[in-house]
């Protein structure tokens, strides 16, 4: 009796021993260091969303939640610091509200030379801000008689998000974003200044590590 009783305190010892070793990888694993990515790497990414307007287009319309992709190409410069580029497609529809007419779409594709800081890693996971000035560049498909020309804007984004490694090479990617684009259209020969495509993007996609 006292020999089982033996083996089963040993056993249990051996099964709490391995599961505070466990933990305490875990916690090792897991835990804060500075800066959040190897000086020198390239970083390749494509994300795809969407992206809701912040207010209406214009006076007496209403806009769809626009379908959203992104491209981006990063240089680490240290260990919490990369530079490079950003390069945004969105496309809202566009309706009118009183009368109904489906005037058409816009689209913009946004040219963004970008900063982002990435000060901190806990483990596999590597939050960062960025901050992108650029040019947006306007277009619009009409779908009725109204000829609708929006003006190329300037553009100011700003990002924040999170890279989960799943090894040294390849990351998943979720991200939210602002982007101003506020500028007029001419519709129909007449300029209208109230003409605001702000939004807001939420993206998901991967990145890979050079």
């Amino acid at each position: 009796m006292g020999v089982v009783i033996a083996r089963w305190g040993l056993l249990g010892f051996m099964v709490i021993s391995a599961l505070v070793l466990g933990s305490q990888a875990s916690a090792e694993e897991w835990k804060m260091e500075q800066g959040g990515i190897e000086p020198g790497k390239v970083v390749l990414g494509m994300r795809a969303g969407f992206a809701p307007l912040t207010q209406s287009l214009t006076a007496n319309s209403s806009t769809s939640v626009g379908s959203l992709v992104n491209f981006q190409a990063m240089y680490s410069l240290n260990k919490w610091l990369l530079a490079g580029m950003m390069l945004e497609w969105e496309r809202h529809g566009v309706d009118q509200e009183r009368p109904y007419r489906d005037w058409g779409h816009q689209d913009t594709v946004s040219v963004l030379p970008t900063v982002e800081v990435r000060p901190v890693r806990f483990g596999p996971i590597s939050p960062y801000a960025n901050m992108s000035f650029g040019v947006n560049v306007n277009s619009f498909g009409e779908n009725s008689s109204t000829r609708i020309s929006p003006s190329n804007t300037f553009a100011w984004r700003l990002g924040w998000g999170a890279d989960y490694m799943l090894n040294k090479q390849f990351a998943l990617n979720a991200e939210m974003a602002y982007k101003r684009n506020d500028g007029h259209a001419t519709v129909n020969g007449n300029r209208n200044n109230d003409w605001n495509a702000s939004s807001f993007g939420f993206l998901f996609g991967a990145k890979l590590f050079f």
